[in-house]
Formats: structure tokens, C-alpha cells, sequence
């Protein structure tokens, strides 16, 4: 071959079809909030799903991560247009601010999203099963079971009038407004009335805490965003010292030594994200890649931590649990 024809063949490159470019250890972004020691498992499920389509990162591909912590999301778009410099072939962005600031950032570039909100309503694509644009990803159903936690405490503790719910006041708007609305709701057909308390990050935490107990609530509803579930094991402990009965939205809560979850099946949303990814790396587009909605629910229940907290399960609660540690 002739030095001219190869240096043109070289040359075109940039112009080869995706799944032909994929054998070249294409490199995607990863943009989440919170950190790498924090998210292991998640990154683990996504790794997890990418590998069912044949991608293992170190091995023909490369992942460039990006985080931003609780605190500073207004980092977010810096770090979405970092990872535009790095040329990236797919940007995936977990929960809706990071998702939001990878669509701000490229119109081009496939993005592959996770989100706890109606991504319809949050701007993020046009329809689920149309998405259009270079948006495509999977939702969870945090939200939309919020009412059901809080009928779960209630269960419980039947002969109880007030239960205080915790969220996270810096989370995007259209999560916590929607979450609050699902769960007052529930508590005016219930008779209930619910006190929130918020926390911004985990130094605020036993301040919620404290004013829970001191409240006389029956019972605590954590938010199910992710930044609670990063924080496992110093809520479990907070729940644990002050005598709290609080039911969680992840089941990684309850292993930790929470007293009763129930929501998404989270590990099998987060591999769908990687399997979603692997199949845009092989050529497929985002805009035909229907918005996914993983409605596998998980009722755990604890009942070494029921027994700590004089708590006992009714029958009718124990069977409907697809898990009891004990």
C-alpha cells in the first residue's frame, strides 16, 4: 500500500460507522453525584451490563469518571463539557441534575440517563417510547412507591397520627416536589399527619434526628434518593440510637441494619444501564432505543432491628416480604 493511500485511510477514520470505531477501545464518560468509594456497587452493575455486550473496561474500553458531591452540583456542567473534551463516544449520567447538565452540554453526543422522575416532565426526552434527540435511559420507581413506604410504617404502627419524612432540600426540584406530593397525599386518605425535616448533607443529620424523636412521630420515612443510601450505615446508626422505626426506599438500607425498605431492585436498572450503552457503542441510537421503566419491587425487612426496637412484624406484613433477615 502506498504511503498517500494509507495515510488516507488513517485519515478517514473519523468517518467510520460506530460499531467499526468501537474496535478502536472507544472511551465513554460517566457522570454521577457523590464518589467512586461511595457508588462501588453501582458502577459494579453497570460494569456488570456493559459486559453482557462484550465491553470490560481496561480491555477495549475506557471509562473517564466524573463526580460531583451533594453540595456541588453546580459543578455538574463543567464536568459534563470536561468529558466533551475528552471525546467521548457515550456520556452516561446517573440521577436527573446529571442528566440535565450532559443534555446541556451536547445535542450529538448519546447519552444514556437514570432518573427517579418522569424524564418526559424533566425535559429529558420528547416521549418514553419515542425519545428522540440523544437522550435514551432507564427510570426507577422511587417516587411513585413513596406513598406505599409510609403505608408500610403505618402497618406498623397502626394506632400512630404523625410520621416525619427526611429529605434532601439540595436535590433537583422536580424529585423532591414530586416525592412530598405522593407522600402527603397518602397521609390525608390515612388520617396522618407528616412532619418533614430535611438534611442537606450528613452533618445535618442527627439534628433530623433529634427532631424527630422530640416530635412524638411514630415513625420515620427516609426520601428515597441515592444520597441517603450513600449514607447507610451512619442513618442506620442515627435510626438505631434515638429508637426511630424508619422505613427506606433501597434495599441496601435494610442490610445494613435499617428496619424495612421497599422500592426499585436497583442493582438490575443500573446493569441495564451498561447493557443500554454496550448496544449504542455497537451502533444502535439513542432516539430508538425506548426509555425503560424496571418495575421489579423489593419489600426487605429486618427483624433483628425490629427486635431491638420492641417492634413486632404482623403476620400479614412478614409474608408480603421478598426478603427477612434475621
Amino acid at each position: 500500500m502506498k504511503r498517500r493511500e494509507l495515510i488516507t485511510l488513517l485519515g478517514g477514520a473519523a468517518a467510520w460507522p460506530l460499531a467499526a470505531r468501537a474496535q478502536l477501545r472507544p472511551t465513554i464518560g460517566y457522570l454521577d453525584i457523590g464518589s467512586f468509594e461511595k457508588r462501588r456497587n453501582i458502577v459494579a452493575d453497570v460494569q456488570r451490563g456493559l459486559s453482557e455486550i462484550g465491553y470490560i473496561e481496561g480491555k477495549n474500553l475506557t471509562i473517564e469518571y466524573r463526580w460531583a458531591s451533594e453540595d456541588s452540583l453546580h459543578r455538574l456542567p463543567d464536568l459534563a463539557r470536561d468529558l466533551l473534551g475528552r471525546q467521548v463516544a457515550v456520556i452516561i449520567a446517573l440521577q436527573t441534575p446529571s442528566a440535565l447538565a450532559a443534555k446541556g452540554a451536547t445535542k450529538s453526543i448519546p447519552i444514556v440517563f437514570e432518573t427517579a422522575v418522569n424524564p418526559v416532565e424533566a425535559g429529558l426526552v420528547a416521549s418514553l417510547n419515542r425519545p428522540g434527540g440523544n437522550l435514551t435511559g432507564i427510570t426507577s420507581l422511587v417516587v411513585e412507591v413513596a406513598a406505599k413506604r409510609l403505608e408500610l410504617l403505618h402497618e406498623l404502627r397502626p394506632s400512630a397520627a404523625l410520621f416525619a419524612y427526611l429529605l434532601n432540600p439540595l436535590l433537583a426540584p422536580p424529585f423532591n416536589e414530586a416525592e412530598m406530593r405522593e407522600l402527603q397525599t397518602a397521609a390525608q386518605k390515612l388520617g396522618l399527619r407528616l412532619l418533614i425535616v430535611n438534611s442537606g448533607t450528613p452533618n445535618e443529620f442527627d439534628a433530623a434526628f433529634a427532631t424527630t424523636a422530640s416530635s412524638g412521630a411514630a415513625g420515620l420515612i427516609v426520601s428515597g434518593a441515592q444520597f441517603f443510601s450513600d449514607n447507610a450505615d451512619r442513618l442506620v446508626a442515627l435510626a438505631a440510637q434515638h429508637g426511630v422505626p424508619t422505613v427506606y426506599g433501597r434495599r441496601d438500607l435494610t442490610l445494613a441494619g435499617g428496619l424495612m425498605s421497599y422500592g426499585t431492585d436497583f442493582s438490575g436498572l443500573f446493569r441495564q444501564v451498561g447493557v443500554y450503552t454496550g448496544r449504542i457503542l455497537n451502533g444502535e441510537k439513542p432516539a430508538d432505543l425506548t426509555v425503560q421503566q424496571v418495575t421489579k419491587l423489593q419489600l426487605a425487612i429486618n427483624l433483628k432491628t425490629a427486635k431491638s426496637l420492641g417492634l413486632a412484624f404482623p403476620t400479614a406484613l412478614l409474608v408480603r416480604a421478598d426478603e427477612v433477615i434475621e
